[in-house]
């Protein structure tokens, strides 16, 4: 046994991120980390890597158990991660990165001749095709990924954790990964494998363990395993939900997409009418979040946007939110949130102008219209001088969709990117509510894009899969379901139509 993780339990106040999660990877053996946004993977890697201490539970490496790790101490027990976003410093070499922090030193001056014939040695093992001395900033990304490993190689760990690691490659990078981990486990090296794609998990894993809110829901041998059989355990059972806003065929759509096309997405043609929710949905990498921010006009884009009938012509912010089309980032602290700023600035930024007069703030008649959104949008606590930072993830969400729905603005197209990420399960059905609120009461056009099939079937009336920038099928009514969703993001058009057959 390389790994053995043993009732591991962590909170964020009242939130349960791991609730006694039990794993056990051994040596030589690939074992596939799964489940939704949220169910507890970023939390137990975080653990295991030092950057969270957990509240219980023990974490036992290469026969020394511990009761919490620091980011040192997970390094000296011989646990490597490899992030989604590497940590290599791009104006430095090859071997400088792969060394950064663990200089061989001889007689107090850094030995050069064996780093490099230690880097070389590490590149070849890998397979790696650039040289010790190249500029990492050179390098494509499947470069760059072998060169992260070499660095998490040469500390000479027992296990080693991949986060989604092919998000950002090629296909033929792809192959060239999965052949490196594959011998790696040829050498013993005990792996641990985060992905979202099925097809790695066929090809790589020999076990999975499968988390649902934070605990472990399944976790089996892949021996005899079907596709079908990882899909039903990744699945999850349908919860109770607000009822549906009613969506008139007969309506003119409120969102009239064709042919919109852009750097590696389209064409694109698709229709959301007044009161509908639209799930657009595909795995990291597939395009949603660029299709949107196109849509919103923060990317170039090519196509007709027509917005109640009326041709949205440039590809700005500015026209896009003249049209009546608002967008609601998917990072809400990097892109969309002023974090210092207090809740009423945040909520009210763009409707500031609209409530002056002559040019002057009305205090109080921006407190007025924060009040009457934040009990539209149940935001606690409704205090408007609050900075936004004090909010909890849910409620920020809350202010920033508050900025576009307040009443003021001319909203009728509401774009969201990943709208519960980052939020407890609470604070995520508050979300649907106050969504559903909108597209019901307002006849907003709601489109969405989420990673989460359970976020879709939520809150979605009609799905919409992409895959490599295209979309590829679409779902609604009995067939709109996360088995449904699974099996079209990760097949052919021909092959999901035999499916639903």
């Amino acid at each position: 046994m390389t790994l053995r993780v043993t009732g591991l339990r962590k909170s964020f106040g009242g939130v349960h991120a791991l609730r006694g999660v039990d794993l056990t990877i051994e040596p030589g053996e690939v074992h596939a980390l799964l489940g939704h946004n949220g169910a507890g993977k970023s939390t137990l890697i975080k653990a295991l890597g030092g950057a969270f201490t957990p509240d219980g539970g023990t974490i036992e490496v290469a026969g020394r158990t511990y009761d919490g790790l620091s980011p040192r101490q997970s390094i000296d027990a011989g646990i490597a991660i490899i992030f989604q976003h590497l940590s290599l410093v791009e104006s430095l070499s090859v071997v400088d990165n792969v060394f950064l922090g663990q200089e061989h030193h001889r007689l107090g001056v850094v030995d050069r001749k064996a780093q490099r014939a230690a880097a070389a040695t590490l590149l070849e093992r890998l397979g790696a095709t650039c040289t010790v001395d190249d500029r990492v900033g050179d390098l494509p990304m499947g470069q760059k990924q072998l060169v992260e490993i070499a660095k998490a190689l040469s500390r000479d760990p027992v296990v080693l954790i991949l986060d989604e690691p092919t998000a950002a490659l090629s296909s033929h990078e792809i192959g060239a990964l999965e052949r490196t981990v594959r011998a790696l486990q040829e050498q013993g090296l005990a792996i641990c494998y985060v992905t979202h794609l099925l097809g790695e998990v066929e090809r790589l894993a020999d076990r999975m363990t499968v988390l649902r809110d934070g605990a472990v829901h399944v976790s089996t041998s892949l021996l005899g395993k079907t596709r079908r059989d990882i899909i039903e355990a990744i699945a999850e059972p349908p919860t109770d939900l607000p009822p549906r806003a009613p969506v008139h065929e007969a309506d003119p759509p409120q969102l009239l997409v064709s042919g919109l096309t852009g750097p590696g997405i389209g064409p694109i043609d698709l229709a959301v009418r007044p009161g509908e929710i639209v799930g657009l949905y595909g795995l990291i990498g597939s395009g949603r979040t660029r299709t949107l921010e196109m849509l919103f006009g923060r990317r170039p884009r090519q196509g007709v946007i027509s917005v109640g009938g009326r041709t949205v012509g440039r590809s700005s912010p500015r026209a896009a939110l003249a049209a009546g089309l608002a967008l609601v980032p998917g990072d809400r602290a990097r892109q969309g949130l002023f974090a210092p700023l207090s809740a009423l600035d945040n909520a009210l930024l763009p409707a500031q102008g609209t409530l002056s007069r002559f040019g002057l703030r009305r205090r109080r008649a921006e407190r007025a219209a924060f009040e009457k959104m934040a009990a539209g949008l149940a935001v606690h606590p409704s205090t408007p001088d609050a900075p936004a930072r004090a909010f909890s993830g849910g409620n920020q969400q809350k202010l920033l969709l508050g900025r576009w729905v307040n009443g003021i603005l001319p909203t009728t197209v509401l774009l969201l990117d990943e709208p519960t990420q980052g939020v407890d399960v609470r604070a995520r059905h508050e979300i649907y509510r106050v969504v559903r609120t909108i597209a019901a009461e307002r006849r907003t056009a709601v489109l969405f894009a989420s990673t989460d099939p359970e976020e879709i079937v939520a809150l979605a009336d009609r799905a919409l899969v992409m895959q490599e920038g295209r979309l590829v099928a679409e779902l609604s009514g009995d067939a709109l379901d996360e088995d449904a969703l699974l099996h079209a993001v990760h097949q052919s058009e021909s092959d999901l139509q035999e499916y639903l057959s």
